[in-house]
């Protein structure tokens, strides 16, 4: 049994020539682990998409249905930055639901990875920073209804903090909130995390993984979550556009180290997600997103598989 891998066609909808949201980086991804032998054909799984009761767990029923229709007012759309299609309504969809297949096969082998998901700009009523649903926000309500897991724990690594995500459970016990991001960065108006550690701008490899050390292993051991959800963001690379901060490969790989060994040693399954990454070259960008499934790979094999 190799690690469990999310992905599916539709993770890629078209986008209007020269736009800034990298789309195609998620089949480049694809492609990349399946040539690198990271991904194994047996241990990838396509997800299907959720009903709209359950993207309701979260968002408000006007909005999901505003959204999936194509009648959402043009203010709002602006606010989310991506032009609106019924292939890009359907692919929403499917990364939810690639973010809840990804929760269930962590919880039944102790880790697996997304190859999309991340979209923690997404607050009940709105989109913004091209996030439509928040995947993170209904997996764990999914999961949560169906019994599986009753507390949570988010570690959102993206540069930008997880505001929609720390509102939607800004009052709910259930879920621990944890982001670390770049202070000087969007979104400008915070929301209120359980958790919030800003970082300046320009911290390297050795500061980062110093703070990151200083903070995890404390939030294990308080919360003591049944999952965690894990938003891999690589824009805290130096050549990311939308970054500030100074990490390296090398850096962001020992970050997923880091990170996974940290949970696991603590008992705790982990779903990951790619979170955000916007470079000029897309190569080197789809071979960042590519380091969290590679520690992955390295952590399962070691720690979790049992022969097939």
């Amino acid at each position: 049994m190799s690690l469990p891998i999310v992905y599916h066609p539709d993770y890629v909808a078209p986008l209007p020539e020269g736009h800034r949201f990298p789309m195609s980086k998620f089949k480049l991804l694809y492609e990349l682990l399946l040539a690198d032998g990271i991904a194994q054909l047996d241990c990838v799984y396509h997800p299907e998409v959720p009903s709209r009761e359950l993207i309701e767990l979260v968002h408000l029923p006007e909005y999901v249905r505003a959204y999936c229709e194509g009648t959402l007012d043009p203010k709002a759309q602006r606010r989310i930055g991506l032009p609106w299609s019924p292939a890009l309504a359907n692919r929403t969809c499917v990364a939810v639901g690639g973010t809840i297949l990804t929760a269930q096969l962590a919880l039944q082998y102790g880790l697996a990875c997304n190859t999309a998901g991340g979209t923690h700009h997404a607050f009940p009523g709105y989109g913004s920073g091209f996030c439509i649903f928040n995947d993170l926000a209904i997996a764990t309500r999914v999961l949560q209804q169906l019994g599986l897991v009753k507390k949570v724990l988010i570690v959102d690594l993206d540069v930008h903090q997880g505001d929609g995500t720390a509102c939607i459970f800004q009052d709910d016990p259930s879920v621990f909130t944890f982001s670390m991001h770049c202070e000087a960065n969007f979104p400008n108006n915070k929301q209120k995390s359980d958790l919030d550690v800003p970082l300046p701008v320009g911290l390297d490899d050795d500061g980062y993984l110093h703070v990151l050390a200083k903070y995890l292993p404390d939030v294990l051991s308080q919360v003591q979550p049944d999952l965690v959800f894990y938003d891999a963001g690589v824009d805290i690379h130096a050549s990311d556009r939308l970054g500030k901060l100074a990490l390296t490969d090398l850096g962001i790989y020992r970050r997923e180290m880091q990170v996974l060994t940290t949970c696991l040693a603590a008992g705790c399954p982990v779903a990951c997600v790619i979170g955000g990454g916007y470079a000029d070259d897309l190569q080197g960008l789809v071979a960042r997103h590519s380091l969290v499934h590679r520690a992955a790979k390295v952590i399962y094999q070691q720690c979790l598989a049992v022969p097939s």
